[in-house]
């Protein structure tokens, strides 16, 4: 949900308004959750502190104000799960995220799940010719089409990082090595040279310089939490996430 915020008019919790037209109508956001548990931590602190922005000083920081405008229009940069990497690197780019950036965020996706509707389409008829999407591991193909028929409910939902989605840990990334990433822009992150050896130095491949996934996506996360902050007359402090005051 940082994610899906930050790339629109930057952290500002405009991805929590409610109303007609708002970001939680646009297609890439429709089927984000927790937005409950987001407004009930908010009623507990605006009961303890009204109105109040701030903090003290820790790995991600504090203060910023809330966004007063959310449009579903606006959400159109979004990365999408059909997207090249040549585009999901220029989307990040943007923001002032690079390709490390990209792979790292991604990342995320070892947590949590996604619907069929947006994968399903890779496992028949992916080319035309009836055939699934020559990048899935053929052992793989199996699970996700018992999981997702052809003409099954397209809101079920099926883990991100397979048999592994409630552990934050890389192997997500082992998924995409091994040609079993759910999402199409997911598995291009491997097919694609561009940010391939990102994937490997998550997976400690001998001969390049390993990266921690643990310790690098909290920097990704600070650092994507820094694009576009608003401050000073520059938005509000809401008294509800859903509302503006």
């Amino acid at each position: 949900m940082h994610f899906h915020d930050c790339f629109v008019q930057g952290c500002d919790g405009s991805i929590l308004i409610d109303g007609e037209g708002t970001e939680k109508t646009a297609g890439a956001n429709l089927l984000l959750r927790g937005y409950d548990v987001i407004d009930d931590a908010k009623r507990q602190l605006e009961t303890a502190c009204p109105g109040v922005a701030g903090g003290p000083g820790w790995a991600v920081p504090t203060g910023r104000r809330d966004g007063r405008v959310s449009l579903a229009s606006d959400a159109s940069n979004l990365p999408g799960f059909t997207d090249s990497v040549d585009v999901q690197i220029q989307k990040f780019q943007d923001k002032g995220l690079n390709a490390q950036d990209l792979v790292t965020l991604v990342g995320g996706h070892t947590i949590g799940t996604t619907a069929c509707q947006f994968f399903r389409y890779r496992l028949y008829n992916f080319t035309s010719t009836g055939g699934a999407d020559p990048s899935i591991d053929p052992a793989f193909l199996p699970t996700l089409q018992s999981l997702c028929p052809a003409d099954g409910d397209g809101s079920r939902r099926v883990g991100l990082d397979n048999g592994s989605e409630n552990r934050f840990d890389n192997g997500f990334f082992a998924k995409l090595r091994d040609g079993r990433g759910v999402l199409e822009s997911d598995q291009k992150l491997w097919t694609d040279g561009s940010t391939r050896d990102f994937v490997r130095r998550y997976l400690g491949v001998r001969g390049l310089l390993g990266l921690t996934f643990s310790v690098e996506f909290g920097r990704s996360m600070v650092k994507m939490s820094n694009i576009e902050v608003k401050t000073g007359s520059n938005g509000e402090i809401r008294r509800v996430c859903s509302a503006i005051n």
